[in-house]
């Protein structure tokens, strides 16, 4: 089980030795991605990875997922390796990780259960590791027998942090009640989050949201963007980020000033992975909710990934079922240092921008474009507002970008830009005249 500090770095590990099991039905389907990402995401758990073992089946086995044969090869293979977990790709039944352990005599785990014990190690806001614990729950019940050996025999290990561990001694009934009380907890959460983001529409705030593949550099790209805008560096709140998957889990927002009389909400949020725990999913939707209000996605990608195309779809994807897909979007292609620009194909349809946040490369360019767009409505022109409004005056130069300002004898001279609806409020006191 891996510990960490309030810095978010490990302090204490404790290593697990694997075998990754991977099925692939579809014998046009290549599953070598899939089994990479899995020892990434089994690394991530400090788990090391001693072996990788696949079979071509067209229909899984209802008993073990795998063949028999299969089974017996890899409990060979487990006790040659002194292996103590296999981590299959595919979810597995209550009654298939009951049949493995039997027959392996290990602890047994799927794609699923590893992604959620790496939520539940990371998470550290309270919302966080509720969202968590719920789709643990969520998971879990239906499986209560296969999970119960596992748990009274090693105790603990990957895929037992949290409520597993109560399992044995928990009735479905308690379970449910606990369910019951986590989603109470997040609805008053979500209200919280309702009167703040109400708060930001009244003020109009625009929001943009940083979203994409895990590890694909949002949360480098949001502390590169903070650098830039925050004068004060004492006072810039960074966020965390790390090579490596799931690094940061709970959502951060930050305002982002551009001058006087522009900012916006910046939001970094949970990455994707493929084959999502959908439990996870509903459990996040709170949270992701944020993604749906946003007036501006930039879908982060890390470029250097040979098959970053593939991490596009899977986000786009999640974005689909979250209710985000229809957003208007900029394509943030990554880490583009790392690989020559013009293997790098870009996506019709979209805004593409070839970036790099740690090398701080084209970042001046993105914030342009995103500015460009979430203020999109504002119209530049030349007021004169007589001196009995006084008013107005005041008002345009707290609401509006004033880039010039002369007291001449009919009144007050402004050159501005200002949002649309105001301009369509004051246009009478519109002038041809330049002075």
């Amino acid at each position: 089980m891996l510990k960490f500090n309030e810095n978010n770095e490990v302090i204490d590990q404790e290593v697990y030795k694997a075998i990754l099991v991977g099925l692939q039905r579809d014998r046009e389907e290549d599953i070598s991605y899939s089994m990479e990402e899995l020892k990434g995401l089994a690394e991530a758990a400090n788990a090391e990875v001693l072996g990788m073992m696949t079979q071509n089946l067209d229909k899984p086995n209802t008993a073990t997922l795998i063949g028999k044969g299969k089974v017996e090869e890899l409990a060979e293979m487990v006790r040659n390796m002194e292996a103590d977990t296999v981590i299959f790709n595919d979810e597995l039944t209550g009654m298939q990780l009951r049949n493995l352990e039997d027959a392996l005599d290990v602890r047994v785990i799927d794609r699923t259960i590893l992604i959620l014990d790496i939520f539940a190690d990371r998470a550290s806001s309270r919302e966080g590791k509720l969202q968590v614990e719920l789709a643990q729950l969520k998971y879990r019940m239906p499986r209560l027998i296969g999970f119960g050996k596992s748990l009274s025999r090693l105790g603990g290990g990957i895929g037992t942090r949290g409520p597993g561990e109560k399992k044995l001694e928990t009735d479905r009934r308690h379970i449910e009640k606990r369910m019951l009380d986590i989603k109470a907890e997040l609805d008053q959460i979500k209200n919280t989050r309702s009167v703040q983001r109400a708060r930001r529409e009244k003020n109009e705030v625009p929001v943009v949201a940083l979203v994409g593949y895990t590890n694909s550099g949002k949360s480098a790209l949001m502390n590169r963007i903070l650098s830039k805008t925050e004068k004060n560096e004492e006072d810039r709140k960074i966020v965390f980020e790390k090579n490596m998957l799931f690094a940061t889990l709970d959502v951060a927002q930050r305002s982002v000033v551009l001058d006087s009389n522009h900012q916006f909400i910046l939001i970094d949020t949970v990455g994707f992975v493929s084959k999502l725990p959908h439990s996870l999913v509903n459990a996040f939707k709170a949270t992701l909710e944020e993604v749906t209000y946003a007036d501006l996605l930039v879908h982060v990608v890390d470029s250097s990934y040979e098959n970053h195309d593939f991490h596009i779809n899977v986000t786009d994807k999640v974005l689909e079922e979250i209710g985000a897909g229809g957003k208007d979007r900029i394509l943030a292609f990554n880490k583009i240092d790392l690989v020559d620009p013009e293997t790098v194909v870009p996506r019709p349809g979209t805004e593409n921008m070839f970036i790099s946040a740690k090398e701080d490369i084209q970042i001046d360019e993105l914030l342009d474009l995103v500015r460009s767009k979430i203020f999109s409505d504002e119209v530049s022109c030349h007021m004169m507002i007589p001196y009995t409004r006084g008013d107005i005056t005041s008002y345009l130069c707290d609401k509006a970008e004033v880039a010039r300002m002369e007291y001449t004898g009919e009144g007050t001279y402004l050159e501005l830009t200002l949002k649309n609806a105001d301009y369509q409020k004051y246009k009478e006191f519109e002038t041809d005249e330049i002075i």
